[in-house]
């Protein structure tokens, strides 16, 4: 969230352009003019340069939340199964502190996103530039301090009648429940130059761009002899969010053996399952010859021919990262239709 990504940004981008004229290509890069670069330099730091002036209130946040934000992230921000809870986790104890004693607890179930953050600016940044995730930057500037007024107030943070500003803002920093957090061991913002700070920043990395893995192996999985090691983890619910335990009594009765035992039985048959994607509503997301938010029946059928115990286990279970970022969540189906529209997709996805 500083200012040094940014600025070096920038000086690449202008050494990129000078490269390219000195070297014989005119016309490849090109000065950016300042209308450009203000429309791109839309980052808040947390000294709260780059914050735009505005306002919103709690009862505003609560309108906004519920419109774009809930089918998400929850009412009161507990999230759904595909996203970590928003609040929980925090005490009053620790607005006063400034530290979430949770964190400090190995046995504490999930960590949220009051528990971690340790700026408002960060929050306000995100909200600002990457929600809703269907339309980022969609949100007016008094829309976003809104909803992050409402965050702060489901936190305990801010009170129901609380208007969040940029002129308040840096008051409010001051009742952030992990503000005294964070940490600059790791070298990176706001620098070397503070005491304790030592080390070059890790970010060197080796790029892999030969022998890549084909297929994802799951790994998570795990082995029915080590199924009930310590119980059965359905029943033991977490306290924040919807955070769930898998069955794990027996293999049996786990939903991908479920689903593979449906999947088999369903092997032998090639016809569309129309009911069954209308039903679950699988064609809002996907269509048999094009890419619509998931991949198209054909390409899933080429890619995963033969494969209906896998498929039918991720019908189930959801994924993400096989086909790009966006995830699927995982679907409130039956074993058996799952093992049905899994047969057709292995068989080739026949229209």
């Amino acid at each position: 969230m500083s200012s040094s990504p940014k600025a070096l940004l920038l000086a690449v981008l202008a050494a990129t352009a000078f490269a390219a004229q000195a070297q014989g290509f005119p016309g490849i890069g090109r000065a950016a003019t300042p209308a450009e670069v203000k429309a791109w330099d839309i980052d808040v730091r947390p000294d709260l340069q780059g914050l735009p002036g505005g306002s919103g209130s709690v009862a505003r946040g609560q309108q906004v939340w519920e419109g774009k934000c809930a089918s998400c992230h929850g009412v009161f921000g507990e999230s759904n199964e595909v996203f970590n809870p928003l609040v929980g986790g925090t005490t009053a104890d620790d607005i006063r502190t400034g530290r979430v004693a949770n964190l400090q607890r190995p046995d504490y179930p999930g960590r949220t996103t009051l528990m971690k953050l340790s700026t408002v600016s960060t929050l306000w940044d995100y909200i600002n530039r990457a929600m809703p995730w269907n339309q980022p930057k969609s949100l007016s500037v008094e829309e976003v301090y809104a909803v992050t007024a409402y965050m702060l107030n489901l936190g305990g943070i801010v009170a129901d009648d609380f208007v969040l500003s940029d002129a308040n803002m840096a008051q409010v920093q001051q009742r952030l429940p992990n503000r005294n957090g964070m940490t600059t061991a790791h070298a990176l913002w706001p620098g070397r130059d503070l005491p304790g700070v030592a080390g070059a920043p890790d970010v060197k990395a080796a790029a892999c761009m030969r022998n890549c893995a084909v297929e994802p192996r799951v790994a998570s999985i795990l082995p029915d002899f080590a199924r009930n090691a310590h119980g059965n983890l359905a029943d033991q619910n977490r306290p924040v969010g919807p955070q769930r335990g898998a069955v794990t009594a027996t293999a049996a009765a786990t939903p991908r053996a479920q689903a593979g035992a449906a999947a088999a039985a369903a092997r032998a048959s090639a016809k569309i399952p129309a009911d069954l994607l209308q039903k679950n509503t699988c064609t809002a997301c996907h269509a048999q010859d094009a890419k619509l938010v998931g991949p198209s029946w054909s390409d899933v059928a080429r890619k995963h021919a033969g494969k209906a115990e896998y498929l039918a286990g991720k019908i189930r279970a959801g994924g993400a990262g096989v086909w790009g970022s966006i995830p699927m969540p995982p679907q409130a189906i039956s074993a058996e239709d799952a093992g049905r529209i899994a047969g057709w997709l292995a068989s080739g996805a026949a229209p």
